[in-house]
Parts: C-alpha cells; sequence; structure tokens
C-alpha cells in the first residue's frame, strides 16, 4: 500500500507541477494587460475548457461507462453534465450571497466560478493518474501511467495559465493570481492518493465525476467567458486555446 501511496504522491505531483508553472504566467506579465488581451485570454480560456470537456472528460466517460456495461454509455456522461451544470448555476447563485452586496462584483464572480470549475475538472484527473501508478507500482503498465500523467501534466499548463492570468487582470497581485492558479491544481495529488485508499469504491464513479465536472465547465463557458471574449480577439483566443488542447488530448491521450 505505501509503495502504491508513493508512486500515486509522485504521478500526480508532476501535473500539479504543470499547473503551477501555467499559473507562473503571471509573473512574466507586465503592467495592466489591454482589453484586446482580457478578452483574448478570456477566449482562449473558454477554448482549453471547451475541448478538456470533450477529449478528456464526456469521451473517456462514455468509453468507461460503456466498458463496465452496467448502464448505457452515454447515460452516466448525460447524467453527470446535467448535475455539474445544475451545481454551477446553484453556485452562480449563491455566490453574491457569500459577501456583502456592495462586494461583490462581475469579475469576482467570474472569476470564482471559472476557478471552482476547472478545480473540479482536476479532480477526476487527478484520480485517474493516482490509479494508473498505483497499478503501475503493483507490476502494471509503468508505461501507459507514465504517457497519462506526461499527457494530462501538458494539458494543465494551459489550465493554470486560465485561472491565474484572469485573476491578474480583474486586479489582483501577482502572488495571489499565482496562488489562485496553482491551488485549482492542488486536487490532484489530494484526490490522487486518495482514491488508492478507496479503489474499489471509486473506480466505478469515475464516469459519474468526469462528466460532472464537463457540466461545471461548460457552464462557465457559455454563461460567463464567450460573452465576456465576443470579439475578434476572444475568437482568436478561443479558437487557439481549443486546438491547443484537442492537440494535446488526441496526441498524448
Amino acid at each position: 500500500m505505501l509503495r502504491s501511496l508513493g508512486w500515486a504522491a509522485l504521478g500526480t505531483g508532476f501535473t500539479f507541477l504543470m499547473t503551477t508553472l501555467g499559473a507562473a504566467m503571471v509573473f512574466f506579465l507586465s503592467g495592466e494587460p489591454k482589453p484586446r488581451f482580457q478578452k483574448a485570454m478570456l477566449g482562449f480560456a473558454a477554448g482549453v475548457m471547451t475541448a478538456a470537456s470533450v477529449w478528456s472528460l464526456l469521451l473517456p466517460a462514455i468509453d468507461q461507462a460503456t466498458e463496465e456495461g452496467k448502464v448505457p454509455g452515454w447515460l452516466p456522461a448525460a447524467a453527470g453534465m446535467l448535475l455539474g451544470v445544475v451545481f454551477l448555476a446553484a453556485l452562480d447563485g449563491l455566490l453574491p450571497r457569500l459577501r456583502r452586496e456592495k462586494e461583490v462584483n462581475d469579475a469576482w464572480r467570474q472569476n470564482t466560478l471559472l476557478m471552482t470549475a476547472i478545480t473540479l475538472h482536476n479532480v477526476p484527473e487527478g484520480m485517474a493518474v493516482g490509479l494508473a501508478f498505483a497499478l503501475a507500482a503493483a507490476g502494471e503498465g509503468a508505461a501507459g501511467a507514465i504517457a497519462l500523467a506526461l499527457g494530462i501534466g501538458i494539458q494543465n499548463f494551459p489550465e493554470g495559465a486560465a485561472v491565474a492570468l484572469p485573476l491578474r487582470q480583474e486586479g489582483r497581485g501577482r502572488l495571489r493570481a499565482f496562488t489562485g492558479g496553482m491551488l485549482s491544481g492542488a486536487v490532484e495529488p489530494v484526490f490522487g492518493i486518495l482514491v488508492v485508499l478507496i479503489a474499489a469504491w471509486a473506480h466505478p464513479m469515475m464516469p459519474w465525476l468526469l462528466s460532472f465536472a464537463a457540466g461545471a465547465m461548460l457552464y462557465v463557458v457559455v454563461e460567463e467567458l464567450v460573452p465576456q471574449a465576443h470579439s475578434r480577439a476572444g475568437t482568436c483566443g478561443f479558437v487557439g486555446g481549443f486546438l491547443i488542447m484537442m492537440v494535446l488530448d488526441v496526441a498524448l491521450g
């Protein structure tokens, strides 16, 4: 068990490191970002999240449910996605009550939803890497576990930036923006280790967790990011983010 936990911590530690490196992009930007750049980055975040929702979450959820054969492959994907949308919609309605009304602004609410969605997305990814490395520690498929961690880690780089840069644009200091981006990936080692401890229970739940995270991300994209990014720069950012994540998912998945 200790060997499995150590390997899971190693694999998810790498993916967390890549999120941290992506968040560190805020230290390389000087001054206040221009409006066109803000829209481009919001579009980029929307593109990253849309592609990740499809290739990293919904398609793997359908494949896993189909392999288990207990229910139709589409059912956990559809139901989990709907639950994710409902959860984020409820959170969206609750956020103004978490602060005094005079302190609430659209940027704070939008960034809170964005960080919540990407953090939720990182939970099943951390569980997948943790399980893969636990199996590798037992002598099964070390190469596959390494490839999985590498693929998710590379994907996490733009996701870390997608959280940290909007926080910086909201007016947060570089360190606070970096911390927000970094913390969005901190759930991966936590849940990667946890899933090793409860592997028998967690594995059947993976299709539901994956699709739940997809629904949460798509809610933020449609409700918040796309309307804010609506411009030619935002469209270019969306296409760029979508292409990057699509290529990473397909090439390294």
